[in-house]
């Protein structure tokens, strides 16, 4: 039985600095459930007084503990142990599905075991990559030596909080850094639960410091903060750029920075199987209610199949029906707050007063109280420069247009500010090779849409859409600084 009660859910309060719950010493605020907007509880958050604080204690938790000189095999053996604690925490299930869009069945069966993968292959990470021997004249060696950054901050977005803070915390602590992390406001529970987890596998106190508050005053604190030696975030591509700004204004710090998208979803005359297709295409904009930067909201069909494949759509849409996150038969997520839902009604309505038709949904669903439901929307008829076409909605919202040859596809797939994934459909690999080439994105996925289990594979996106990579080998090495050693015999 995975139901559960959400009246009766424990809610861990406060800050999670040096291994033990604090009280934040700044402004009160308010945690609503989305399933039903009340109130799930309240938390104040760090200031940047406290901010500095936790930030000075990761600080000499790392050099103090030898985490950060430890062998890396003791690590990775932490790290091991901490994904199986995840793996394996109801409370944690709990916790997520309470005041986040992520349905309890979702995240026990999909969301807990990524997450506990996800640490798990960084932990493999410690001791499987190093330093290089350059050559050079046989009188002197070479090397370039890595180490890591010190403190790393990380700040995670609302949509998947175990997933994200996973794939910050999995690289940086596996090379050996400390990191404070800044879950969203919206969705604090899971994260404060995931690092009390970490202090039972064995990770030092200090190490991993949990605050919480908003991106204008907790998140720009950590940030600007002289000893956080490297910053990753995942959010909006507004929020990147201060970020980035912020960085470069206080130290020259690095980013890794995981942004926005408005991913096209590509669809050729040779794509086969109707049905398969209408199942990936409804998965990519539906997912999560939508929000998710990697959603595929842009559907590109060729004309000859269209008609088809969008009665397919319709009828798909129409079989989805809402449910609060903490019942075991929810599929379907709501979206995250009543802003959110404002958002997605105004771009939705621009689009038709500027030409767009509403195919199937377009609006909330009926009967479910203050809960933040919206129906998969189809929107036809909309040109490149509609609002739903360039505005990242972040909600089920799928835009269709039609093209006649793969030159008119491409360009409709083109997107002047974003370029984070793209879908590609068709059984014509020469077709998919070139298109793959075509499109600027920095993930492509052909015949699929969405990301799978292969951690090795990393993320990440062009343009607005971000700098660097999360996951695979590079976002560990982008966890190490790399020292060049000349010595002379």
């Amino acid at each position: 039985m995975l139901s559960f009660d959400p009246n009766k859910v424990v809610l861990p309060a406060g800050q999670f600095i040096n291994g033990v719950y604090c009280q934040g010493k700044g402004a009160a605020f308010a945690v609503k459930r989305p399933s039903d907007g009340k109130v799930a509880g309240e938390l104040y958050e760090a200031d940047a007084a406290q901010v500095g604080e936790a930030v000075t204690l990761a600080d000499h938790a790392a050099k103090a503990s030898g985490w950060a000189s430890c062998p890396p095999r003791e690590r990775g053996a932490v790290l091991r142990r901490w994904a199986d604690l995840i793996a394996a925490d109801g409370t944690l299930a709990q916790l997520e599905a309470l005041v986040s869009t992520r349905p309890i069945a979702d995240v026990i069966n999909h969301e807990l075991p990524f997450t506990a993968e996800a640490i798990r292959f960084y932990a493999e990470c410690a001791d499987k990559y190093s330093g290089d021997l350059l050559p050079t004249r046989d009188a002197s060696l070479g090397m370039l030596v890595p180490e890591p950054y010190g403190v790393i901050g990380a700040i995670t977005p609302w949509n998947f909080p175990l997933s994200m803070a996973s794939w910050k915390c999995g690289p940086a602590l596996a090379a050996g850094n400390a990191v404070v992390l800044k879950p969203s406001e919206l969705t604090p529970y899971s994260t404060l639960r995931m690092a009390e987890l970490a202090i039972q596998a064995g990770l030092p106190a200090g190490v991993l410091n949990i605050v919480q508050g908003s991106g204008a005053v907790t998140g720009s604190a950590l940030v600007a903060h002289p000893l956080v030696r490297k910053v990753s975030f995942t959010g909006s591509t507004q929020t990147g750029a201060r970020i980035m700004s912020d960085a470069a204004f206080n130290g020259m710090k690095p980013v890794t920075l995981e942004l926005g998208g408005k991913s096209p979803q590509l669809v050729f005359d040779d794509a086969g199987d109707p049905d398969v297709v209408a199942d990936r295409i409804l998965r990519g904009f539906t997912a999560n209610g939508g929000q998710a930067c990697v959603a595929g909201t842009r559907l590109i069909v060729q004309r000859g199949i269209a008609d088809a494949l969008i009665e397919k759509l319709i009828a798909r849409c129409a079989a989805f029906q809402p449910g609060v996150t903490w019942d075991e038969s929810t599929r379907y997520s709501p979206l995250i707050n009543a802003r959110q839902a404002e958002k997605v009604a105004s771009v939705v309505q621009a689009a038709v007063q500027a030409g767009g038709e509403i195919l199937t949904g377009g609006q909330r669903f009926a009967g479910t109280g203050d809960g933040y439901f919206w129906q998969p929307t189809l929107l036809a008829n909309v040109s490149t420069d509609s609002p739903a076409v360039q505005e990242e909605i972040f909600g089920p919202v799928l835009t269709v247009q039609r093209f006649d040859d793969e030159a008119e596809g491409l360009a409709l797939a083109a997107h002047a500010t974003y370029g984070l994934c793209a879908g590609v459909h068709t059984l014509s690999l020469a077709r998919a090779l070139r298109a793959m080439r075509g499109l600027a994105a920095g993930t492509v996925w052909i015949n699929r849409y969405g990301r799978s289990g292969d951690f090795i594979i990393p993320t990440g996106g062009f343009h607005g859409s971000g700098i660097g990579k999360d996951l695979g080998r590079q976002a560990f090495e982008a966890c190490q600084r790399h020292k060049s050693v000349l010595i002379d015999f």
